[in-house]
């Protein structure tokens, strides 16, 4: 097995310049805990960005996917299997009640929610149709995803852009009921934004976003790539706000570490999508869709939701009693914790990996905390424990 130092080589070498990654070389997982080359262990507050929400190499996920893999792999979309119509009644009777949509990413998730947006607009006569988003939200870096996401999208030297979108500041009402009109298509929003920094949409907005889509005959856009599958306490975190949207999108917690999305419509949007319309070679594959059937029958479950709310809770209070927080933001185990000024947030996350606890730093202020769902009390204590040696160490 290399060392970081050889796989550092590598990378610098071969890899797209893409991302800027912390000095460790990880190897194994599990649970909430990863192991690097060295055996030094970290405990994952991170969740691979909401990703692995029931622990790295869960039981149930790991005996799914081996046994899939054993008997079947892919196959395509041109045939039937029984993994991919499970999941698809599992996920429809779990949330809006209409029909779904398998993909590879939360990005890909995103566009087909966008042209299931733009179709429907098309069949009710609109023939330039509009998506509105909030300035802070992130909904993906391909070009139709990447349009709706606007701080990136204004990167110039990656256009020119997508058009048919708008955007308009985070929570202002009246703003965005004046950019909802007859040619909007959807309006798509993100219940808690995470890249930015996690910050809820607030119940106004929300409630504003669906009656001006009811007045106009758009549909509601819920992107909960990041809140969906339990992360916020409840299955889906539309579950926890005054609105029901049209469509819902997910991935990430969906496969547990195996890539998978899915576009989720109600009714109304259920037959916007006819042959032809979209396709995706690798996804419903058997392999994704078992584990993403493994991963809700450990989550979908009152007794785990409810900890995940519980334990949220524990995590904020412990944050907020600690010199150096100035608050925290979020629901369930989604937090964002505000550091008071002068503190720079990267050099505590940079710190923090060095003394085992991995999180992340979305912004200059910002540590942002994703712990696996399955995460215990003590575990929670550590954290907030480590956190806080961190910010006294700064001090």
């Amino acid at each position: 097995m290399m060392g970081l130092a050889e796989t550092q080589t590598l990378e610098e070498r071969y890899l797209m310049r893409t991302y800027k990654r912390g000095p460790v070389d990880f190897v194994r997982g599990e649970g909430v805990y990863l192991y690097d080359v060295d055996g030094k262990e970290y405990l994952d507050f991170l969740a691979g960005i909401s990703v692995c929400s029931i622990g790295h190499c869960h039981p149930a996920v790991v005996a799914a996917v081996t046994e899939q893999t054993e008997r079947l792999m892919h196959v395509s979309n041109l045939f039937y299997t029984e993994p991919m119509t499970k999941l698809a009644q599992r996920l429809s009777h779990s949330s809006l009640g209409g029909r779904v949509f398998f993909c590879n990413s939360g990005t890909e998730a995103n566009e087909a929610a966008i042209k299931v947006a733009r179709k429907h607009a098309h069949g009710r006569g609109v023939t330039a149709p509009e998506i509105v988003s909030f300035e802070g939200e992130f909904h993906g870096r391909s070009y139709g995803a990447l349009a709706a996401t606007p701080k990136l999208a204004r990167n110039e030297a990656l256009g020119p852009m997508l058009p048919g979108f708008r955007s308009v500041p985070d929570n202002d009402v009246e703003a965005l009921r004046a950019a909802v009109g007859p040619n909007t298509a959807a309006v798509l929003i993100e219940p808690i934004q995470g890249e930015s920094g996690v910050w809820p949409t607030s119940d106004d907005a929300l409630v504003a976003a669906r009656q001006a889509c009811d007045e106009v005959g758009a549909l509601l856009i819920f992107d909960e790539i990041q809140t969906g599958i339990g992360r916020t306490g409840s299955l889906w975190a539309y579950q926890q706000t005054p609105v029901r949207p049209d469509v819902i999108t997910s991935a990430k917690a969906l496969g547990n570490g195996m890539p998978i999305g899915a576009c989720i419509t109600g009714p109304e949007a259920a037959d916007a999508l006819q042959p032809g319309d979209h396709g995706s070679t690798f996804a419903a594959g058997p392999i994704g869709t078992s584990a993403a059937l493994a991963v809700l029958d450990t989550v979908d479950d009152p007794t785990l939701l409810r900890s995940v709310r519980e334990l949220g809770g524990r995590l904020r209070t412990g944050l907020e009693e600690l010199p150096g927080v100035a608050g925290t933001r979020g629901r369930g185990l989604m937090i964002g914790v505000a550091l008071e000024d002068g503190i720079d947030a990267a050099a505590i996350g940079a710190d923090l990996l060095r003394r085992g606890l991995i999180v992340n730093v979305p912004a200059q202020s910002t540590l942002r905390l994703l712990p696996p769902l399955v995460v215990d009390g003590d575990q929670i204590d550590r954290g907030v424990a480590l956190i806080g040696e961190s910010l006294a160490a700064a001090g």
